[in-house]
């Protein structure tokens, strides 16, 4: 696994799929990014770490856009505008659920070290993805 760090950009498979967004046209990076959360929350058996670093690099994208969030990351985030992805907070949250239910061969990669950052990290993103704007309310999951 190249990861460098426990941010969710801090690795090699989500810098490629920053990179596969900025090549993408504008129309398609929406597309792109519920793809790999539809593909981790669809994944009944063993979750491969590949899988699972996307989806929590599509997870970040949506949180960057919520109250709280942390921006992506300035090097190995997208260089190129994203459309308001918001409204795939729900989709996010489950795909980031889906990443820490076993079988994930990437909570279990962290599990092998000190997960507790990584968790942190994973924590936070989950915490903006529920944070609402005044008068708005995620539909029930």
């Amino acid at each position: 696994m190249g990861t460098w760090d426990t941010g969710p950009f801090d690795n090699d498979t989500a810098a490629d799929f920053c990179g596969g967004l900025d090549e993408a046209a504008a129309g398609e990076r929406e597309g792109i990014v519920r793809e790999a959360l539809i593909r981790t929350i669809g994944t009944r058996g063993y979750l491969d770490a590949s899988e699972a670093e996307d989806a929590v690099a599509a997870a970040a994208l949506i949180a960057a856009q919520c109250p709280g969030g942390e921006p992506a990351h300035p090097v190995y985030g997208p260089d190129e505008p994203l459309p308001d992805l918001t409204g795939l907070r729900d989709l996010a949250l489950q795909a980031l659920d889906r990443v820490m239910t076993e079988p994930s061969e990437l909570m279990e990669l962290w599990a092998e070290g000190d997960d507790e950052p990584w968790r942190a990290t994973v924590d936070r993103m989950r915490g903006a993805l529920l944070a609402q704007p005044p008068g708005e309310r995620l539909s029930p999951a």
